[in-house]
């Protein structure tokens, strides 16, 4: 009788321990019951309700924050007034493979960052699985949208890594003040030249279990941006500042994540196809006006 109950005992903690590992598997593949939207702290409530309008939240039941300059010294280090904080964003957590998705919802207001710029930046961070829509009641850079999409993740009991959200945000930075000085085709290409630098030295990593040198990280950005067709746009400074801030990426956990080569990936193939859209669509520019300038020399010749 003893032996019986005993094994009674024993199933019945094994049956607990599977349903708690179930919960935990569960809890880390859940999204969230709510969207999150966070307000920059700039805002007046008059212009969170504008705001929510252009997220398209207005009319759903979200968690609501407000995103401080404070939360921008915790997060990054650095603090700014409050009332420089206008870009807000609205996360949606979304299930295990989801990736991330970024929409500006106000594109004439956020002047300065791409999605495609906030997307690799986002990866930098450790953000996995989110659907992140930003916006801005008047323009401004966006550059401290991220800081937003960290208070949603915190708001929300997750927390990420402090020296992945700073270098995520030095990364915006330094990408959008290069592309500043690019049109908008070397812009996109400079986006998928930043995708293959992080993974030549993902993969440098994994091939040789060490971080790459100074020199090994100038060859990889210079073999990128010459794959990109870029290598002679760039000015010495800016390739300094590109060597600086791969630098301290390699010397995160961002290096190592399976997660991030795969989202890389998909970032890339993206890129590549948008790219090779734009090629072909300026190679038929320049037929189109091969042929318009040979009908105006016929007709020059023939009214002449």
């Amino acid at each position: 009788m003893k032996q019986f109950l005993k094994k009674i005992i024993i199933a019945a903690a094994s049956v607990g321990m599977l349903a708690n590992a179930g919960l935990v598997a569960h809890a880390v593949d859940t999204q969230w019951d709510k969207p999150t939207v966070i307000y920059g702290a700039g805002l007046s409530e008059a212009e969170k309700k504008e705001t929510a309008v252009q997220l398209g939240m207005d009319k759903q039941e979200v968690l609501e924050s407000v995103v401080t300059g404070k939360d921008l010294e915790k997060y990054l280090g650095y603090a700014t007034a409050d009332a420089n904080m206008i870009s807000s964003v609205a996360v949606k957590r979304t299930g295990k493979g989801g990736g991330v998705t970024v929409n500006i919802a106000t594109p004439k207001n956020i002047t300065l960052i791409t999605k495609e710029q906030y997307m690799n930046a986002a990866f930098t961070a450790g953000i996995e699985n989110a659907d992140i829509q930003v916006a801005a009641i008047r323009p401004v850079t966006g550059e401290s949208a991220l800081t937003g999409v960290y208070k949603a993740f915190e708001e929300n009991g997750e927390h990420l890594e402090s020296n992945r959200m700073a270098v995520a945000q030095e990364e915006l930075e330094t990408t959008s003040d290069i592309a500043q000085t690019l049109d908008k085709d070397q812009a996109k290409r400079l986006d998928a030249a930043i995708v293959e630098i992080k993974q030549q030295l993902a993969d440098l990593k994994k091939r040789t279990d060490e971080l790459a040198t100074r020199e090994d990280i100038e060859k990889i950005i210079n073999d990128a941006l010459d794959e990109y067709d870029l290598s002679s746009i760039l000015t010495e400074e800016q390739m300094n500042r590109l060597i600086a801030l791969f630098e301290k990426y390699q010397q995160t956990s961002a290096i190592d994540s399976d997660k991030i080569k795969e989202q890389l990936g998909n970032l890339k193939d993206k890129l590549g196809k948008v790219w090779k859209e734009a090629e072909e669509s300026g190679v038929i520019d320049r037929i189109v006006q091969f042929l318009r300038d040979i009908w105006n020399a016929i007709m020059d010749a023939f009214h002449n």
